[in-house]
Formats: C-alpha cells, sequence, structure tokens
C-alpha cells in the first residue's frame, strides 16, 4: 500500500520550492506550478541548465530561483502513528509523493514513520510523478505485487485519485470534510472515500477482508 506525504500524514512549515517559483511568474499560480512541478518533480538532480529552462518557461530570471533549499520537516498530522500501526498489520507501507530532489528528505520520513512504513518512493527518484499512472506502477513492479492488489491513499483529488484509478490501484480519498469533486466517479469499486488517515486506515481494514474472503 502506498500513502501520499504531504496533507495524507502531515503538513511542513513555510514556502517550498513549486510555490516559490509559481508565485514569482507573471503566468499565475495555477499555470506556475504545473510548469514548474513538471519540470523539477521527476528531476534526480537540478542542473544550471534546467534553472534555466524552468525559468525560461516561467517568464522570470534565474536569479528568482532559491539556491538553497532543503528538506523541510514533516509534522504529523494526529493519530497518524495509530492509523500507520494498524494499517501495517494488513498491508506493506511505502510513501508515493510528488516531490524535488532538493525536498525529499527521505532520510527525516524513514526515522519518522519507521517501523512501519518500510520504504519511500519520491518522484525525484523514481522519474514519474502523480498522476501518471507509471508513478504507481512502478511502485508495484518494486513491492513484488499487481495494481489490480494494491491501495493508495491521498488527499489530492487528481494526483491520488485519478491517478491511481488509471494505473488500476485502489484509491482511497482523504476528503478532509471536502464534497467530492467529481461524484460520477462514486459509482466506482475501487474508489473509497475517508474523512482522515485514521478513518482510512479503518476502511483498509475493510478492504484487506473483503480480498481475503
Amino acid at each position: 500500500m502506498s500513502l501520499d506525504v504531504g496533507g495524507t500524514l502531515g503538513y511542513v512549515d513555510g514556502v517550498g520550492l513549486i510555490d516559490t517559483l509559481a508565485a514569482a511568474s507573471p503566468l499565475g499560480l495555477v499555470e506556475g506550478r504545473r510548469i514548474a512541478r513538471e519540470a523539477l518533480h521527476t528531476e534526480p538532480v537540478i542542473t544550471p541548465a534546467i534553472i534555466a529552462s524552468v525559468c525560461d518557461a516561467l517568464l522570470i530570471v534565474t536569479t528568482d530561483f532559491p539556491i538553497s533549499v532543503s528538506p523541510r520537516p514533516l509534522h504529523l498530522f494526529p493519530g497518524v502513528r495509530r492509523a500507520l500501526r494498524a494499517m501495517s498489520r494488513h498491508a506493506t507501507l511505502v510513501t508515493l509523493s510528488n516531490v524535488t530532489c532538493l525536498e525529499a528528505g527521505t532520510e527525516h520520513l524513514s526515522t519518522l514513520l519507521r517501523p512501519w512504513v518500510v520504504d519511500h518512493f519520491p518522484s525525484c527518484r523514481i522519474g514519474y510523478a502523480k498522476p501518471d499512472p507509471a508513478a504507481f506502477h512502478y511502485v508495484a513492479a518494486a513491492c513484488q505485487t499487481p495494481p489490480s492488489d494494491m491501495v493508495h491513499i491521498g488527499d489530492d483529488w487528481t494526483c491520488d485519485v485519478v491517478g491511481a484509478r488509471a494505473a488500476g490501484v485502489t484509491a482511497i480519498w482523504i476528503s478532509g470534510g471536502r464534497a467530492v469533486p467529481e461524484p460520477g466517479r462514486m459509482d466506482d469499486p475501487g474508489l473509497v472515500v475517508a474523512r482522515d488517515l485514521v478513518d482510512a486506515s479503518r476502511r483498509l481494514a475493510d478492504i484487506a477482508r473483503r480480498r481475503k474472503s
């Protein structure tokens, strides 16, 4: 089972690289984020050539690209450790996140989430970013399980639900009380809505019981 990180397991302080670049661009936050994510999330190393290309696409100067970016510690939401402990009884847990190589912080994640989460798959490491189905297929192959047996949990509708379902992976969407963006998808048996991670852990237990029966 794979877990999104930011917004699902917890939050980080401050503004990240993608949002910093988007805010500097005259193209607007939505388009700026899209361009920056597509350019940076799958790169294992950010070179001067990549920086120049991104800045050109965002219509900003290279000096607007932050030169000192480091991973920001993740602060877990209440109940996350209890939920991870419960979920680890039913599945092998890994993370699957969209993040730049400058902010991945997998060592911090490993320390924070052990012993329940056994591996981490940031987009900058695997070369694919959600909602690309290839990101989910990469994790399934690494965990030696077919996508149809995999469950992904996340709070972003497009990345964590639409992407997972396109990959043939069961999705549990963390709603946080939000309305379902596409109500028509609720007829999909491979989609489950949960209020938070504690609720998602109960839903996962139900899925595990059904698959064993």
